[in-house]
């Protein structure tokens, strides 16, 4: 179910939001948490395509902003986002919006705000009547973030803010940004999506004999953030050189290759889209598992689960980053 709401205010959409509540029976009270989604038109739906999928898990309210095209240049000041005494019907509010529910919203709902003029500047005074009382609230930039999360309007309120370096469209630029404005409330997909090289990894580590690794080389596409993130990470936890090696074609992480003085231990997977990987150890025949590339689906929903800020993160981020990339 999908209903339109043309030049409406927050009073409007939560009135329209209890009724549709009551005619299902049910209530917001059953939402863990409240997802605000900054994006822009052109991303609007596949993020709202991952928030209803994630949300089968954690089932929360979406409240996706996204601006008309050109709409920041209507006017200089916002109409008030909800009036009392004002008449929705006679005069322009500057808000369009939508509300889903059903099966078009997963396990909560949706509400898609589409401010105009001034209040494109003012995201805080839209979302503040429409989220879930006494639930946690995380803010998700799917591509491009604000280079500090944490003043943002939107991300001022959160308690866990989601950024993905790795889409926006300069990957290293932006987490740049994230590292010199940097807050334990912040973590970025980047590093998500290296969950399971890390704990396979950490799993081969703690395998006998417990022999001191003296190199490490990490393959993958040039200029890929994750693969970087996961070489800063190893340089910081080994305390050894770090090799970053380009692979051509590649399209994600292909091995991580341990030296140690008995041999080479390797984690091997070639080609993501098969998802095949090779775990290799000395004196052990080479095992072959099913490790898939990640989704942003399987990514968005471990943050999701996960809303305590993520140490492990956060060191890397502030220290292992500039071991491979030292500062001039």
């Amino acid at each position: 179910m999908i209903i339109e709401l043309p030049n409406t205010r927050t009073r409007e959409i939560s009135r329209k939001i209890d009724e549709l509540h009551e005619e299902r029976g049910e209530s917001a009270t059953g939402r863990v948490l409240t997802l605000l989604i900054s994006t822009n038109e052109d991303e609007l739906e596949h993020a709202l395509e991952l928030a209803n999928a994630a949300s089968r898990e954690h089932p929360c309210r979406v409240i996706a902003i996204s601006p008309k095209k050109g709409a920041a240049a209507v006017a200089d000041h916002p109409e008030p986002a909800d009036d009392a005494d004002a008449d929705t019907n006679s005069a322009d509010s500057n808000l369009d919006a939508q509300v889903r529910f059903g099966a078009d919203a997963g396990a909560g709902e949706i509400i898609v705000l589409h401010p105009r003029g001034g209040l494109v500047h003012h995201p805080d005074t839209l979302v503040i009547p429409l989220l879930v009382p006494d639930a946690p609230v995380v803010a998700w930039w799917p591509t491009e973030a604000p280079a500090n999360p944490s003043k943002d309007l939107l991300g001022a309120m959160a308690r866990s803010r989601i950024t993905d370096a790795l889409r926006s469209s300069n990957p290293y630029r932006t987490i740049e940004d994230l590292r010199r404005n940097w807050s334990p409330k912040n973590v970025d997909m980047s590093w998500t999506r290296l969950t399971v090289w890390r704990a396979m990894l950490a799993t081969m580590l703690d395998q006998p004999p417990h022999l001191p690794i003296s190199t490490v080389r990490v393959t993958g596409p040039k200029g890929f953030l994750p693969m970087d993130l996961l070489a800063a990470w190893l340089r910081l936890k080994l305390n050894v050189p770090v090799i970053v090696e380009d692979v051509p074609g590649a399209t994600a992480v292909t091995g991580v290759y341990l030296t140690r003085s008995d041999g080479v231990l390797s984690l091997e997977r070639p080609n993501a889209e098969e998802g095949i990987a090779v775990i290799s150890m000395p004196g052990q025949s080479p095992q072959t598992i099913s490790v898939p590339a990640r989704t942003l689906e399987e990514c968005l929903s471990e943050e999701l689960r996960r809303l305590d800020p993520d140490e492990v993160y956060a060191e890397v981020i502030t220290k292992g980053w500039d071991l491979i990339h030292p500062r001039d």
